[in-house]
């Protein structure tokens, strides 16, 4: 049985309007479920909580952050973790090479295996991508707040508008007990390698390998900067010699000054804070055999 976890606000509307073709599939592939509309990510922890007790696979309908949301509500548990892309950057789907169409996706949830991923931790909160902060606060601020813009070009939309008026900050960075300051831009937490809609911000990351990828991200002027925001997307950026990546298990970081962390496109804390890995936390159900989506491809709605 399958709990279909949706929020139907999520991506503009569209994760609720796929509902209905989405189960039609399902009843095509036989699989047997019922849908649980949820407003909030507290509501969708809850019906993850309980469908795991129940037995029953939650499948999240939505983006990064609503499925970030129930792979802790199934933490360290016998619960299982579908996913039907439904968001904007659907950068877990794209990773795990599970279709961006959700009806499409629904083939996953009849021949998928299960396989257990880590996740990282802030807080209370868990994320199964990126945490970011620094000129990410300001661009996922621009982007979630912004109406005019729909599906993963959100992201480049609030890059530039958070380009225009960025000034470089400091950052004292925590890795594994070694102090590393930076002056510049960005200081991103992976869990796994891709989020902003396809940006391999960390190429390298693996989501079973026990381990964080921090990406610095330093100082360049702006024009600069913004001549090196394709290669993101080919993950040639680390080859910059203002990119630092290091591996590490628990990170913490602070700053000159007032920066909002968010993960899987969420605002989930304040800085100064400390992010972990929970290694092999959570099981989804991945495509038994692995076919990568290409990175930038098409994407709808909200992260949520």
């Amino acid at each position: 049985m399958l709990a279909l976890i949706v929020n139907p606000s999520s991506g503009g509307g569209r994760a609720g309007a796929a509902v209905a073709a989405v189960s039609e599939r399902l009843r095509e592939h036989g699989l047997e479920h019922h849908v649980a509309i949820v407003e909030s990510l507290e509501q969708a922890c809850e019906a993850a909580r309980a469908a795991g007790g129940a037995g029953e696979t939650a499948v999240a309908l939505g983006g990064d952050g609503l499925v970030g949301a129930l792979a802790g509500a199934l933490r360290q548990s016998d619960g299982v973790l579908g996913v039907l892309p439904g968001g904007r950057g659907n950068d877990f789907a794209r990773v795990l090479g599970i279709p961006l169409d959700p009806v499409a996706a629904c083939e996953v949830l009849r021949t998928g295996s299960v396989r257990r991923l880590d996740l990282g931790v802030v807080g209370e909160r868990t994320f199964v991508g990126i945490a970011s902060c620094g000129f990410d606060s300001d661009a996922n601020r621009i982007a979630n707040a912004t109406r005019l813009v729909r599906g993963n070009l959100v992201y480049a939309y609030g890059g530039l508008r958070a380009l225009l008026r960025w000034k470089p900050a400091r950052f004292d960075v925590l890795l594994d007990g070694s102090t590393v300051t930076m002056i510049g831009y960005t200081v991103a937490i992976a869990n796994s390698a891709v989020y902003g809609g396809g940006m391999l911000i960390a190429p390298d990351a693996a989501l079973d390998d026990g381990q964080l990828d921090v990406v610095l991200i330093g100082a360049m002027p702006r024009l600069r900067f913004l001549l090196a925001l394709p290669k993101v997307f080919r993950g040639e950026h680390v080859k910059l010699p203002t990119v630092r990546v290091i591996r590490a298990r628990a990170v913490e970081v602070s700053a000159d000054r007032a920066f909002t962390m968010y993960a899987d496109g969420e605002p989930v804390a304040e800085l100064p804070l400390k992010v972990t890995v929970e290694p092999a936390a959570v099981r989804v159900l991945v495509p038994s055999r692995h076919v990568p989506v290409p990175l930038g491809g098409a994407a709808v709605g909200s992260d949520r």
